[in-house]
């Protein structure tokens, strides 16, 4: 039997196609394993988003390389966003490695393995190029039929909804790398989701580069903009969704991640509204305030909508959770758009925020510009905005003790609430008896940074 192993980077996007691999794997009789010093074959499944991924990606390969002793006939593979983006450079790079798959080739795990494990011990770089499994243009998606392997706890879940992204964003590599935007069907989804709770998953999570765009690409009419607003009767969209995972019988959450601002719509927020399963908690990075950095980033909002659609969201989703990200160190980020910046976050006081130093990633626009933001003011901007997002979470916290809050128990003591999106946000520290993955009512007793205390 042959005896993989597998080592997944990257993002929740990144780790469905690491659990769709192994559901090949498992398919075709081969058996997974956690040690790399036993396995027949070592797969790394890569990142290259920005360049601490990329780091971290070559430090994985590295690391499987230099495994001491490598098996005399294991074989490396390299897999995922890095093989795709880097497919003419990195078998030059790393003539170690066996194989390069790309996004579209990971239901073609089993024969690549097949073929590096083959008669020939030694395949020379003319008999196996990375050409033979990469695509310059991926066209590949999930579907609830395709196997998979999941490796999330057995209560929650992510389902990849559509993949790529027609955004243009001017810091982002990502429609280079996974191609335009391709959803699935409602009826694939829901498919997908009613199996899930009947096995028993509690939290399904919904990804992609893009959320709100569900379904949009399938249109025949023009497709909407924030000025044209996101109507279903055009054809499936998110709120179409949205509505049928939730008359899916069974007790469970529904969350929102990856959301663009441009294609909120009001009947998006009001069936969130209407819908008890899908929490009330949206992830929707807005990366800036500013109307020159926004214009900069080519991020098809302005300020005055991002403050007129978070009026609404708030106004139309009692007790709503928005977590957001935003970039400091943009190339030509004056100190006046970042205090700006500084100033909306205190004003606006989101449940939950990331901050990001600007990450000059070649081939994108923004990396081309003169205005690079020297990296201390970078750093400098960073610390600022992280020390008010402590101050504001800690205030924050500081509301909730006395309220009661249903959470759904992640580990003996460790829960997370409806406002907590799962290894990203906060936990809620309870009494350790409580069942893991179930729901539990329980009571705010205290607050720290991040976490809060729970009886």
């Amino acid at each position: 039997m042959v005896k993989v192993g597998l080592v997944s980077l990257g993002c929740a996007k990144n780790l469905i196609d690491s659990e769709i691999m192994i559901g090949h794997l498992h398919k075709a009789g081969m058996a997974m394993t956690p040690g790399a010093r036993e396995a027949d074959v070592v797969i790394v499944n890569t990142c290259s988003f920005i360049d601490a991924s990329k780091k971290e990606s070559l430090q994985a390969i590295f690391d499987m390389r230099e495994a001491a002793p490598r098996r005399k006939k294991q074989k490396l593979i390299v897999a995922g966003c890095m093989s795709q983006r880097y497919q003419g450079e990195l078998p030059k790079l790393l003539p170690e490695v066996d194989a390069f798959i790309g996004l579209d080739q990971i239901t073609q795990v089993v024969p690549v393995i097949e073929k590096v494990l083959g008669p020939k011990l030694k395949l020379a770089s003319e008999d196996f190029a990375i050409q033979d499994f990469v695509t310059e243009k991926p066209v590949y998606i999930p579907d609830y039929d395709t196997p998979r392997f999941r490796l999330t706890p057995k209560h929650a879940a992510y389902i990849k909804i559509a993949e790529g992204c027609n955004h243009l964003c001017s810091f982002c590599i990502i429609p280079k790398i996974r191609g335009r935007h391709r959803s699935r069907t409602v009826e694939s989804v829901v498919k997908e989701a009613r199996a899930l709770v009947a096995e028993g998953v509690k939290e399904i999570n919904l990804i992609s580069q893009d959320t709100t765009y569900f379904g949009m690409d399938h249109w025949t009419e023009a497709r909407p903009n924030k000025r044209s607003p996101v109507d279903s009767s055009k054809g499936e969209s998110l709120a179409t969704l949205l509505r049928e995972l939730n008359a899916i019988e069974g007790d469970f959450w529904i969350r929102l991640l990856y959301t663009h601002p441009a294609h909120w719509s009001d009947e998006l927020i009001e069936t969130i509204a209407a819908c008890p399963k899908v929490v009330r908690y949206v992830d929707m990075p807005l990366q800036h305030i500013s109307d020159n950095m926004l214009r900069a980033m080519r991020r098809e909002t302005d300020g005055a909508y991002i403050r007129d659609l978070l009026r609404r969201m708030r106004a139309g989703i009692p007790d709503l959770a928005i977590r957001t990200t935003f970039i400091v160190g943009f190339p030509g980020e004056t100190e006046e758009d970042f205090a700006e910046l500084l100033a909306f976050i205190e004003a606006t006081r989101f449940e939950r925020v990331g901050v990001f130093r600007y990450s000059r990633e070649e081939d994108t626009p923004a990396a081309k510009k003169e205005e690079q933001v020297h990296h201390k003011t970078k750093e400098s901007r960073w610390r600022r905005a992280m020390e008010l997002l402590q101050r504001l979470s800690e205030e924050k916290n500081r509301e909730k003790v006395g309220r009661k809050m249903r959470v759904l128990v992640e580990a003996p003591g460790v829960a997370r609430s409806a406002a907590d999106a799962m290894e990203i946000d906060g936990n809620v520290l309870v009494p350790a008896h409580l069942p893991v993955g179930q729901f539990c009512e329980v009571t705010v007793t205290g607050a720290q940074e991040y976490d809060l205390v729970a009886g």
